[in-house]
């Protein structure tokens, strides 16, 4: 498929804002979001397989020392526990790939194996990201959950994307929007953003921050957000690559210690 340029991509773009629109809408009528532990920490830089390419991304978050206490009554007890889930992603067109979370999983410090569900999602970026000085897009999900995994049996987010690269430098924006469906007012602002230096095109290095401010409505005290930095290394060597990252919490709602790993394969 060719690549889109000049007004076929503003088009795209303003369809994808068109669509982004009405899914922020919808939340109005759809049926206070209490956050949950997380299975995926990635900051989304607008690459995207090509048409046809299948690829498969391994998550799993441990939690050396953390809260002691669950998000709500039956939750996950974060600390000594790991989250994980394997992603299973293709790509549709050049602006548009899709992607599966099966099975979402957690092991509790108790050496519980529990299920918490699964997810699917649709992201939709500018074509050929990684050669752009300005990238962006939109991912959308929905997720079907356990309930210790969160209080509603269904969730969604939308992630929009922004970015650049200068040179060697990358710089992430992903204002995130997290919902349970009970309104436009009680949606969660949870944005991520990343810093990356690459060093060649197998290695680079990044500072991630992950924070949840509470809804759009009430953004809750400083010592009741979820504040986490994480110092992240990357390899890539086609088809596989690893990124591997150690987070600290600071404040007294975050987790003082995790350690991510994402494990990927294009096939």
């Amino acid at each position: 498929m060719a690549t889109l340029r000049g007004d076929d991509t503003k088009v795209l773009a303003l369809k994808t804002f068109r669509t982004a629109l009405l899914a922020l809408a919808m939340l109005t009528v759809l049926p206070v979001c209490v956050p949950a532990q997380t299975d995926e920490i990635q900051v989304y830089d607008a690459e995207i397989n090509k048409p046809g390419e299948f690829n498969l991304v391994w998550y799993n978050n441990y939690t050396p020392i953390g809260r002691n206490e669950p998000d709500f009554p039956g939750g996950v007890i974060p600390n000594h526990s790991l989250i994980g889930v394997p992603e299973w992603a293709v790509g549709i067109t050049d602006w548009l790939e899709t992607g599966l979370y099966l099975p979402l999983y957690s092991i509790t410090s108790g050496e519980r194996f529990l299920f918490n569900g699964g997810k699917v999602r649709a992201l939709f970026v500018v074509p050929d990201a990684r050669k752009r000085n300005f990238i962006y897009g939109i991912n959308f999900e929905l997720s079907y959950n356990f309930p210790h995994w969160e209080t509603t049996r269904f969730s969604g987010e939308i992630r929009p994307i922004i970015g650049t690269h200068l040179g060697k430098i990358d710089i992430i924006l992903n204002p995130i929007f997290d919902t349970s469906f009970n309104g436009l007012h009680k949606v969660e602002v949870v944005p991520a953003a990343r810093v990356a230096y690459n060093f060649s095109e197998k290695w680079a290095a990044a500072l991630e921050h992950y924070s949840d401010f509470g809804t759009v409505s009430h953004f809750v005290r400083m010592d009741e957000q979820q504040q986490l930095s994480f110092i992240v290394g990357d390899f890539n060597e086609e088809p596989n690559s690893i990124e591997f990252g150690v987070g600290h919490g600071w404040t007294d709602s975050s987790d003082d210690l995790i350690i991510k790993v994402m494990l990927m394969h294009k096939f």
